[in-house]
């Protein structure tokens, strides 16, 4: 267990560095939406072009491991969408609650730390997962959140909006062309690689420094938005969900998958499980923002997953290694 810490404290400093430095105004508000411009833009696309680019076509083409991942993720927002509408939380917030629920923060966290626990091999099955969770994941749950008060047809536009946003969105197309370019076995020539290099790996220091940063920017407006105390049963049971019950359901239809003769790897599903037990993905916050949910319940969910991650995830990966 020891060693597994050894690995993942780097990992999970750096984001409480992020936060501190947000939470003092050491860093300004102002400048948090530049280093997620970097990361966004520059250095994550980078990094998943070259993991993309090193890693087998088979692998990035694992159409098992994206099925059962795929039905994890479906099972786990429409439960959590079940479970948490009530007087209180309508489509639009069940739904973000849903997404913190279902979408890891494989992007800007789990790909360099599993990578770092499992070795290069651990990238083109996390590759795999994310695609599904910028494809269809975020596009459903974006879709139902406009179903408040809205007809048919505001789903439609709501899911026409989300895959517009998703085609602008550049690491999906990182992943594409580093996927071309190792199923052509064509590297970039040198200076372009070098560059490619040098901005990949500013991608993980700076992703977790970002993370920890746009939490306390969230917590910090949530707090100025509200107005008497929420609940505990409003995000609690959703972070649960999040770190407990996802990795397990990945766990067990994966291994059901594999016991029926489905062609997937026990390595790829403990690198699916090792996914779905990483927190939540930190934009959902900076969506859910943008469109009109309870940024103060995200945003609890986000930093509670986040702060717990650190002794659920490592269990988690002493567990399954």
């Amino acid at each position: 267990m020891l060693d597994i810490l050894l690995v993942t404290f780097p990992f999970f400093a750096l984001v409480l560095c992020g936060y501190v430095a947000a939470r003092r105004r050491m860093l300004p508000f102002d400048a948090i939406a530049g280093l997620n411009t970097f990361v966004l833009f520059f250095a994550l696309p980078c990094m998943l072009f070259r993991f993309g680019a090193g890693t087998p076509i088979v692998q990035l083409l694992d159409g098992a491991a994206a099925s059962v991942y795929l039905l994890c993720a479906l099972g786990t927002v429409g439960f959590v969408v079940w479970a948490s509408r009530n007087s209180r939380i309508g489509w639009n917030d069940a739904s973000f609650g849903a997404l913190v629920a279902a979408f890891p923060n494989t992007g800007f966290m789990g790909v360099p730390l599993l990578v770092a626990l499992l070795g290069a091999q651990a990238a083109g099955p996390a590759i795999v997962t994310i695609v599904v969770d910028l494809l269809i994941t975020s596009s459903l749950c974006i879709a139902l959140s406009r179903l408040d008060g809205a007809d048919e047809h505001g789903a439609q536009k709501a899911a026409r909006n989300a895959l517009k946003g998703v085609a602008l969105n550049p690491m999906p197309w990182a992943i594409l062309l580093g996927g071309l370019a190792s199923a052509l076995h064509l590297a970039p020539v040198q200076p372009v690689a070098q560059t490619i290099g040098l901005l990949a790996d500013a991608a993980s220091p700076v992703a977790l420094f970002t993370i920890g940063a746009v939490l306390a920017r969230s917590q910090f407006v949530a707090v100025q938005e509200e107005h008497e105390p929420m609940p505990l049963r409003d995000f609690v049971p959703v972070a649960l969900v999040k770190l407990l019950v996802h990795p397990l359901l990945v766990w067990a239809v994966g291994g059901l998958a594999i016991r029926l003769g489905l062609p997937l790897g026990r390595f790829a599903l403990t690198v699916m499980v090792l996914v779905a037990a990483l927190p939540s993905a930190s934009n959902v916050a900076l969506l859910a923002e943008r469109f009109g949910a309870d940024t103060g319940r995200i945003a609890r969910i986000i930093l509670l997953t986040t702060a717990a991650a650190f002794f659920t995830f490592s269990a988690a990966v002493a567990l399954l290694r």
